[in-house]
């Protein structure tokens, strides 16, 4: 992606977020290039990229970069502040606002992606919900390491590290964090930190999980 600049290591991780927009601010589109099936709905400034699937109707409201080989599903609606890496899945029926997708990432079916971070590889099953927003409408509380953090935003979703795993049918409150190759199983509601390399299965607990390779 041809944003790194904007998102430093160092940071904070949900300190991203708000670099999204900073980062598409002078985003040129180029949808004139390209050839849009009959029902596809582009507005304001959105950038495809070479070879990008697009369906026979969904719709996209920039700013928004879609790398090379994004395939976009039915009815997936994108409505702003959205950068997706390439050879992505996004899924049909889903739902993206203020998202840094990283390259290889899934979100097939029936989810919702605001406010959040999903790391390179990361896997979505059919009907993820990532919560982005308290009842009360104040800012989300992280757990980090055993320190319980204030990050100053009132939306903030998810973060999903690297190769992270969410099961089926699970919905992840506001400012999880999820580590690399870790596993959230289906039909869960999590909140908190998950560390790499670890499963949650819902009354089950956590439980370490061989990281591959």
């Amino acid at each position: 992606m041809p944003f790194q600049d904007y998102f430093r290591p160092e940071a904070r991780p949900w300190e991203w977020l708000p670099k999204i927009k900073e980062a598409l601010s002078g985003l040129v589109g180029n949808v004139a290039m390209h050839e849009l099936p009959a029902g596809v709905h582009i507005e304001g400034e959105v950038y495809l990229g070479d070879s990008v699937q697009l369906p026979p109707y969904c719709c996209i409201k920039g700013p928004c970069w879609i790398g090379d080989r994004v395939e976009i599903r039915p009815s997936a609606y994108i409505r702003g502040n959205v950068i997706i890496g390439a050879g992505s899945v996004i899924g049909n029926s889903c739902e993206y606002k203020n998202a840094l997708v990283m390259e290889k990432t899934q979100t097939p079916h029936f989810s919702y992606v605001g406010d959040s971070i999903l790391g390179s590889g990361a896997h979505l099953g059919a009907g993820v919900i990532l919560s982005n927003l308290r009842f009360e409408k104040k800012n989300i509380l992280v757990n980090l390491d055993g320190e319980r953090l204030d990050t100053g935003l009132e939306k903030f979703g998810a973060i999903l590290g690297d190769s992270a795993e969410i099961g089926c049918n699970t919905a992840l409150m506001p400012g999880s964090i999820v580590g690399k190759g870790s596993l959230i199983g289906p039909n869960s509601s999590f909140s908190g930190y998950l560390g790499q390399g670890q499963v949650y299965l819902g009354k089950g607990g956590h439980r370490k999980l061989p990281l591959k390779g």
